[in-house]
């Protein structure tokens, strides 16, 4: 803890903070162009242990819950996750593109937690985690389970 704050002080920071950080990244994700969102890079490539996106159903039972979480993805001009788009004029690949803004969105999130150790002392700070972690994996598994699903359709169909 670099800044001194009483514990009430603190949490009223880090109240704050997350609702600030949630706003910035997702709309800064939002105004990302979708040809961006299209590369596979290290971290967001698809691996081939996720088998389409069956690993989650079978790992974390996905399919039982995802549904209870709600989606933010139209708050700032997005497109909702909800309901899988048409493949008409390239639906389906946008919903990818979607997806994968998702993820770097909850993952920006997760990696904005060392900022909190500024000024939360230790067992403030590790609230902050699970806070962070609670909010957001549940979102990214949601998000890398749907770009997975529909990643192997369209390879599939050769697009």
């Amino acid at each position: 803890m670099v800044v001194d704050l009483s514990f009430r002080t603190a949490l009223t920071v880090d109240v704050i903070a997350w609702i600030v950080l949630g706003l910035v990244i997702g709309w800064r994700q939002a105004r990302m162009p979708v040809e961006r969102l299209t590369g596979e890079g290290w971290f967001s490539k698809i691996r081939t242990w996720e088998s389409g996106g069956r690993i989650y159903r079978r790992v974390v039972l996905i399919h039982r819950w995802k549904d209870l979480i709600p989606d933010a993805g139209t708050w700032f001009g997005g497109l909702s996750k909800r309901r899988l788009p048409s493949d008409a004029d390239g639906g389906m690949a946008r919903f990818v593109a979607e997806c994968q803004r998702a993820e770097r969105t909850h993952l920006g999130q997760v990696l904005a937690l060392p900022l909190f150790a500024v000024w939360n002392p230790s067992d403030l700070f590790w609230w902050n985690v699970g806070f962070a972690l609670v909010g957001n994996l549940p979102c990214w598994l949601i998000a890398r389970f749907n770009r997975a699903r529909i990643s192997s359709i369209l390879m599939r169909k050769g697009v």
